[in-house]
């Protein structure tokens, strides 16, 4: 039997995890990962006047309303990606709230430690239309590095605008400022078929009054090649059904291995909108909220409710950090 390298027919419920445009079945290309001996990241420059209307361009009104994408398509396209048809038969992804326990499906993080500050919002335009997603600040030689999900920066053809990071974003208010994106960038696969192996996404922030991110916010660990089937943490502000955007969101469990389309990391969690490019990560300490960073919320598949997947952190990843880190 042929394999199809896209995703068409049956790959992604993202609308139930993007925001900066929806991926939907015949975009998503699973080609398998590919070595990072390629071409260099693909970039955008935000110049300094953009980055200063990035700044008044978000309000908190405004920013309490930016919507996920799947919420503000057409009723046609809207139908199209939330029931694909799969073997002759359409399938919906309907979130639904988990209790607290361990393993963790979805819910509110009420503890403290460095991700409350590493993890935040991420806000922009897409197509004139706003929208969110959610980012992690990693270690980086520039100390201003943001990982996000590589839709996140960039969607069909589209560099976002208006690009910020909001660091432990509570409800409209931003107590360690906005940091708008000096430079986004993703993967060379991401950039040339929107590979979802390789949805992988970085911004370079600017500093703000005089400090750089990472020296305010601190910072999170980042590992690359790791291995699969790892105890992990996710993050993600999820804005769309049943959340709200308004709460730091987590899951946590034993991953997996996708053994479906990609290569990508697995793991039981009902985050919806808004979560893309929260950060997963392993050897987690609740107590003092670290960890190593080794994927980002990604997509989900429409018949397999509740469950998230990640891109693997692999050469392609580690050559984007490394290019992002020295900018």
């Amino acid at each position: 039997m042929r394999r199809h390298r896209t995703a068409a027919g049956i790959l992604l419920a993202v609308g139930a995890l993007l925001t900066s445009g929806l991926l939907h079945a015949g975009a998503a290309n699973a080609a398998s990962p590919e070595s990072a001996s390629g071409p260099s990241a693909a970039a955008h420059t935000a110049s300094t006047a953009e980055q200063h209307t990035s700044r008044t361009f978000w309000t908190a009104e405004r920013m309490r309303a930016a919507t996920p994408l799947d919420l503000l398509l057409t009723p046609r396209a809207a139908k199209s990606l939330k029931t694909p048809k799969t073997g002759g038969r359409s399938t919906t992804v309907e979130p639904t709230a988990a209790p607290a326990s361990f393993p963790q499906a979805g819910g509110p993080w009420t503890g403290s430690g460095a991700v409350v500050t590493t993890s935040g919002r991420v806000f922009f335009t897409f197509q004139g239309r706003t929208a969110s997603c959610t980012g992690n600040a990693v270690t980086s030689q520039n100390a201003s590095t943001v990982i996000t999900a590589g839709h996140c920066v960039k969607y069909q053809g589209s560099w976002h605008t208006n690009w910020i990071f909001v660091p432990a974003y509570n409800n409209g208010d931003a107590p360690y400022g906005q940091w708008p994106a000096a430079k986004t960038l993703t993967t060379p696969q991401w950039e040339a078929s929107e590979d979802i192996n390789n949805d992988v996404g970085a911004a370079i922030v600017a500093p703000l009054n005089g400090q750089r991110l990472t020296s305010v916010v601190g910072a999170q660990g980042i590992q690359f090649n790791g291995g699969y089937n790892k105890q992990m943490y996710s993050f993600g502000f999820p804005a769309a059904s049943p959340y709200d955007g308004t709460k730091l969101i987590y899951c946590s469990g034993n991953s997996s291995k996708d053994f479906l389309l990609t290569q990508d990391h697995g793991l039981a969690c009902n985050m919806t909108g808004g979560s893309s490019g929260g950060p997963w990560l392993t050897g987690f300490n609740e107590a003092t909220g670290t960890g190593l960073q080794v994927s980002v919320n990604s997509f989900g598949y429409t018949f397999w409710p509740n469950q998230m997947f990640g891109p693997y952190f692999g050469d392609v990843a580690k050559a984007l950090y490394d290019q992002a880190q020295t900018s």
